[in-house]
């Protein structure tokens, strides 16, 4: 379970969160929709704990966000991580040796399913290339938190497909907890349990994809442009 508790975070006179508090129930696929600017990314970047908040208290899992947490949480985000000089396959060697019970055939399998190969320099791979490959160094481990931030943005359709395949084959349903960050609500849409709508730094609605869609009457793109005003 992710438990965030009046969390506001600052950044000199901007507060990018403000007083938010938010429960997600382990082993959902959970959207986290906005709007460029609305927090998203300042929220993933607090739940893998590389920032911290300048207010609240995070759990994760009944642990407060740390060493323990990192253990468990895989985390993608908006900018590439890999070194561009490294070999697909090298990085991934280098990625073995810092994630528990990573699994080398399942490295190997999900490369294919991204249709990537494991000689190119990292460099030389296309924007969409180097986002796949995110998507394979968070799935070749048993993580139990998966953080995806704005995976889908500004790559080539041919890409989003395929990340969007991998969250279908490889979400562990009840095990594993995913959120995925974006503004391409279309995309997600059928991939998605509940929703957390955010913005300017604050929850502006939450729930149940399914509930809200029955509720309002709408797709969820509709509902994303209501509550983005």
């Amino acid at each position: 379970m992710i438990e965030l508790e009046h969390v506001t975070k600052r950044y000199f006179l901007t507060r990018a969160l403000k007083d938010l508090s938010l429960r997600v129930e382990t082993g959902r696929v959970i959207g986290v929709l906005g709007e460029n600017g609305s927090g998203k990314s300042t929220l993933f970047k607090i739940l893998a704990g590389v920032a911290r908040p300048s207010s609240g208290q995070v759990r994760l899992m009944g642990h407060p966000v740390g060493i323990e947490t990192r253990r468990f949480t895989s985390y993608l985000p908006e900018i590439n991580p890999f070194y561009g000089w490294m070999r697909v396959g090298e990085q991934l060697d280098f990625l073995a040796n810092f994630y528990p019970g990573w699994d080398q055939g399942k490295a190997a399998a999900l490369l294919g399913l991204m249709g990537l190969s494991a000689e190119p320099r990292i460099g030389e791979l296309s924007r969409g290339q180097q986002a796949r490959l995110k998507v394979v160094s968070a799935f070749a481990w048993p993580s139990q938190l998966v953080l995806m931030d704005e995976p889908l943005s500004s790559i080539d359709p041919p890409s989003r497909r395929r990340i969007i395949q991998a969250l279908f084959e490889e979400y562990r349903a009840g095990e594993q907890t995913v959120l995925i960050s974006t503004h391409l609500v279309s995309e997600v849409e059928e991939v998605v349990e509940d929703v957390v709508f955010l913005r300017r730094g604050e929850i502006a609605l939450q729930g149940n994809v399914d509930q809200l869609r029955q509720e309002k009457g709408k797709s969820l793109m509709d509902i994303f442009e209501e509550v983005a005003i």
